[in-house]
Parts: structure tokens; C-alpha cells; sequence
């Protein structure tokens, strides 16, 4: 439906932003039923709820009059999770208040605590901060809200999972009891509505979020790798879809580190967001993506919440969220506004359940596949060239003069190869990568290959045939363990060579494999202090020795050691 803003400053503002359409929370407070009332709203993230209250408080806060009075005491608060999103939310506020005189302030953590009070002492309209700096200026008495007519609680359960319950109920108490409060969240778990039960009143309760809405913007993908290619899965991701602006997500600061290191250093233009950073170091990094200098952005969930950058198209899970609530927020930072965007899963073969698992929570069907190959990354590179808009734009006449030039030494063959260089050039090269393939259902008695629990032997080149020492990953035959990737991947994690890894023996639920005497000590070491990649790798219990090894080629069967590093069940 189109706008129906009652105020005429509210309905210009809009007009000049060229907003002709709402969104259905923007349509849902705007009812009539919904007037002059306390709200509470579910509202996915990126579904234009800013602009929804923001409307939904303007004839609390204008009433008859088409401009507001002289800045004084605050009118309206609007109180938000994190720094960024408050800034946001300032902004977004501004522009819709311009043409009713509204003065809109931020009171965020990171900032200088008394330029704001000086701000406040100034005068008012509409304030926007975190829970914990405006509770700061309100027991100072630098924010005055005895006049508040509304208040706005943002993304009210990520306030509840960040620990800032204590800081809401005090600042809620201390406003007047007549404002209206407007709650929007997400979700609505019970701590939500226990809040709303508690400090608000006459409410309607909209939920205009959730199921197959919140996620029809959104294509969400599910990308099988090999626990030791997720690096090389995200270069692929990055450059198969080419999109404006990325949203990386890890777990942890040192992940986010690791990966910003290795995409800068294969010529991604990148930025990094973490708690570890100052404000002044994330504001650099946002801006960076926001006027186009940077267009990957490697974030943890705690950095990244709330943050809105323009043309974000691709959000890459590169670690598992914790749960399905926070799926949807990283992925609801991309398809906003009507916007598509692809939410992509790397899925490491033994954590294929808990990605199933979260994404039924989160309501999304997702496409599986393997990783994107370097073949197809270089298809896609062909036609992009193909369809450069600089191939299509008229040519001045000091180009013509310069190709003339070109034409007359070279041929036009040597010509279109110098620019397909060029072209390659400025891209970073994508990675090999293996896919391990769908999950296989385990066999039954009768039919043909090893019969369960029979272990499948794999014999790689070794240099000699000396004493080795068995180990064993938790990996096996039902995650589709296969030596093409669980060699790189041993010899990743323990810094050795290919020819110091023995017999692989892969069994159904574990893979035992043979490491050179010699070496078995270093790559112990290694183990201890390598990185989590969701793989464990410990030595065989009860075969520490083990002796010579097979040369290499020998044919594979079970050993006759006296120390054997497991047995396969019986079959009966």
C-alpha cells in the first residue's frame, strides 16, 4: 500500500526519498488500529522497521503541528543494541524528521561522554543511544526525560543476549509513565513479552515477520566442504559471485584475523570487524565498505550486529552460527529493502546435522552443493569480460587516436589476449577445491564393498620403510572421508609431508593412518597447537609403535603388527 503518513513533513520526506510503497511492518503500524497505541512487533531484521516507528511516533510527537517546537527536553527515545546501528538509526531519523525541524542526537559508547551531555544541554528532539550510555547520562543528569512522549526499544532480544536487561528496566522506570513504549524484535521469546507485560500498556501485538516472509529476499546456499578447504571455499564464494559487498562472518577475533590476513593477501580488497577493535578503528572499516574502497567485510557476530552497508548481496558463513536465531540475524544483513541476497553455509562433513538443524529453526530451505570450482570461477570471469560495460561505452577520440596506434604494431589477437591479461589481472585467482560429496547411507548386509564397521585401506607413497606410530581423526567412511583431502589436511595440521604419512586405514566412524617415527613427535607438537578446524586428531591408545612400514606400493591388508591400532567389529 502507499504511504499514509498523517504528518505532511513525514509524508515529504518520504516523497523525497522516492518512497512509494510499504513494507508490511511500515503498513502494519500505520493501521488504524494500531494508533496512539503501544506496540509490540516482531520485525525481521532489514524489513524497513526504522522508518515503521519512526512513522509510527510522529503524530505522538507532532500532533496537529507540522513542525516541532524549539529543542528542549527530549520528546521521543529510542534506545538500540549496539553503536553502529544507534548511528544508523540517528540518520535514518534525520532525514524523515527533516522537513518537521527535528534535531536528532546519538548517545553511544566509544564516543566522548560530556560532547554528548553539551549536545543534550543544547536541546533535543529525538534521542537515539545504547542502553548503557544513555543510563550513564541519565544518573549523571545530563538527559533530562521528563518530557518524553515515546519510547522505542530496537531490536529489544539482542538488548536481553548482550545483558543489558538491567539497563532497559532502569531507564524505562524512569520515564514518564504516560509515554507510549514501541517494542520491536526479531523474535518474541518469553523475556520479550514478559517485558512488554510489564511496561507497556493497551498493546497490540503485531508479528509481521517470520516463516517464509522473513526469508523472501533471501537465497540461502549450503556449501559442503573439506574441513581443511574453508579458506579456499570462501576465495571461491568471494569470486564466483562477484558482489559489491560481502559479509564474511567467524566465530572468533583470531578467525576473523586469519581470514583477513589471507584474503588481503590474494588481493581482496578487505576489512575487518571485531571487539578487539576501537570505535574509531570500526567506523574507518565501515566507511571503507561503504563508499566502495573495501568490499569484503570479515566480522564476528558481536561486531556486526546491527550494522546496515549498502549493496551487501553475499553473507558467508565461514564458521556455523551458535544457533537459528543467530543465522537470521547475519543473514538478514543481506536482501533488505527489496533487495536479493545469498546467505551461504560452509558446511565441514561432520557438522551437516547441526546446519540442518539450523536452518529448519531459522525457516530456510537452502540449496547443498560443493564449493564452487576454479573452472567455473573462470567461466564466469569469460562472461563478465565479455559483458564489461567498457566494451559497450562510445570511444573518445584520444582512445580511437591510441588504438589506431594498437591496431598498426599488433594484431588483434595479440590485442584481446594484452586485455584479457589486464582483465585477470586485477582478480584475484580462485582455488582448487574438492568437494567431498552428499553424506552416503550406510550400507546393508548383502551388498557389495566392505560390509560395515570393515575398515576401507587407502596406501599412500612413502619414503622408506621405516618404524611408525598410529594415530586417528574422528572423521570416517559416514562422512565421506576420502584420502584426496584427508592427506592435505594431515599434513596441514601436523607440518609434515606427504611421503611421512603411511597406511590410511578409513573405518565407518574413524580414519587410523600411520605417521613416520621420526616425525611423530613434530607433528604431535603441531596438533597441540594448531587451529580448531572441528577435526581431532590424537594418537592410536595402546600403539605408540608400531613396526617398519610397508614399502611404498606394498599391497594393503590387514597387518599381522603385534600392536594393532584397532579392530574392525565382527561380523556376525
Amino acid at each position: 500500500m502507499a504511504f499514509l503518513p498523517a504528518s505532511p513533513a513525514l509524508a515529504r520526506a518520504l516523497a523525497e526519498r522516492n518512497y512509494t510503497e510499504a513494507t508490511p511492518v511500515q503498513d502494519a503500524v500505520l493501521a488504524e488500529e494500531a494508533a496512539g497505541r503501544d506496540l509490540l512487533v516482531s520485525a525481521r531484521t532489514g524489513s524497513g522497521k526504522t522508518v515503521a516507528y519512526g512513522l509510527a511516533i510522529g503524530a505522538t510527537l507532532l500532533g496537529d503541528a507540522e513542525t516541532l517546537p524549539a529543542a528542549g527536553a527530549p520528546l521521543a527515545l529510542v534506545v538500540a543494541p549496539t553503536r553502529e546501528l544507534a548511528l544508523q538509526v540517528q540518520n535514518e531519523l534525520a532525514w524523515l524528521y527533516a522537513f518537521a525541524g527535528a534535531r536528532v542526537i546519538s548517545c553511544v559508547g566509544g564516543m566522548d561522554p560530556r560532547r554528548e551531555a553539551r549536545r543534550l544541554a543544547d536541546g533535543a528532539h529525538i534521542v537515539v543511544g545504547t542502553p548503557g550510555r544513555l543510563r550513564d547520562h541519565l544518573e549523571r543528569g545530563a538527559l533530562d526525560i521528563s518530557g518524553i512522549r515515546a519510547v522505542v526499544l530496537d531490536e529489544a532480544d539482542e538488548m536481553l543476549d548482550l545483558g543489558f536487561r538491567e539497563d532497559l528496566e532502569f531507564i524505562l522506570e524512569a520515564t514518564p509513565p504516560e509515554r507510549r513504549t514501541l517494542l520491536f524484535s526479531a523474535t518474541l521469546p518469553k523475556a520479550i513479552t514478559t517485558l512488554a507485560r510489564r511496561y507497556q500498556r493497551d498493546t497490540l501485538r503485531m508479528e509481521v515477520s517470520g516463516g517464509e516472509r522473513g526469508h523472501a529476499d533471501i537465497e540461502y546456499r549450503a556449501v559442503r566442504v573439506a574441513p581443511n578447504e574453508i579458506e579456499h571455499a570462501v576465495v571461491n564464494l568471494l569470486r564466483f559471485f562477484e558482489a559489491p559487498s560481502a559479509l564474511v562472518f567467524c566465530n572468533t577475533r583470531d578467525s576473523v584475523r586469519r581470514l583477513q590476513a589471507a584474503l588481503s593477501e590474494r588481493g581482496f580488497a578487505v576489512v575487518a570487524l571485531s571487539g578487539e577493535l576501537s570505535q574509531s578503528e570500526r567506523n574507518h572499516a565501515l566507511q571503507a565498505m561503504r563508499d566502495g574502497r573495501a568490499r569484503v567485510c570479515v566480522a564476528t557476530d558481536v561486531a556486526a550486529r546491527g550494522i546496515d552497508l549498502p549493496e551487501l548481496d553475499l553473507v558467508v558463513h565461514a564458521d556455523l552460527p551458535h544457533d537459528a536465531e543467530t543465522l537470521q540475524h547475519r543473514s538478514g544483513r543481506t536482501g533488505r529493502a527489496g533487495r536479493k541476497g545469498v546467505s551461504v553455509l560452509l558446511v565441514p562433513l561432520k557438522t551437516r546435522n547441526r546446519a540442518e538443524r539450523l536452518l529448519g529453526g531459522a525457516g530456510a530451505q537452502a540449496i547443498w552443493s560443493g564449493p564452487p570450482t576454479a573452472d567455473e570461477v573462470r567461466r564466469l570471469d569469460q562472461e563478465r569480460l565479455l559483458q564489461d560495460s567498457q566494451l559497450l561505452e562510445e570511444a573518445s577520440e584520444e582512445e580511437l587516436a591510441t588504438a589506431r596506434l594498437l591496431i598498426e604494431g599488433r594484431s588483434a589477437e595479440e590485442i584481446a589476449t594484452a586485455l584479457v591479461r589486464l582483465y585477470r589481472s586485477r582478480l584475484p585467482a580462485a582455488e582448487e577445491v574438492y568437494d567431498p560429496g552428499p553424506q552416503r547411507p550406510a550400507r546393508t548386509r548383502g551388498e557389495d564393498g566392505p560390509q560395515p564397521g570393515a575398515p576401507r585401506e587407502r596406501r599412500e607413497r612413502t619414503a622408506g620403510a621405516g618404524a611408525s606410530v598410529w594415530f586417528r581423526l574422528d572423521i570416517g567412511r559416514r562422512n565421506n572421508a576420502d584420502p584426496r583431502w584427508l592427506v592435505p589436511l594431515i599434513c596441514r595440521r601436523g607440518k609434515i609431508t606427504k611421503a611421512e604419512i603411511g597406511a590410511i586405514r578409513i573405518f565407518e566412524r574413524e580414519t587410523k593412518f600411520e605417521i613416520a617415527e621420526e616425525v611423530a613427535g613434530r607433528f604431535a607438537e603441531a596438533l597441540a597447537h594448531g587451529p580448531d578446524d572441528n577435526v581431532r586428531i590424537e594418537p592410536v591408545a595402546g600403539a605408540a609403535r608400531q613396526g617398519p612400514r610397508r614399502p611404498s606400493g606394498a599391497k594393503a591388508g590387514p597387518r599381522k603388527d603385534t600392536a594393532r591400532p584397532g579392530k574392525p567389529r565382527r561380523q556376525g
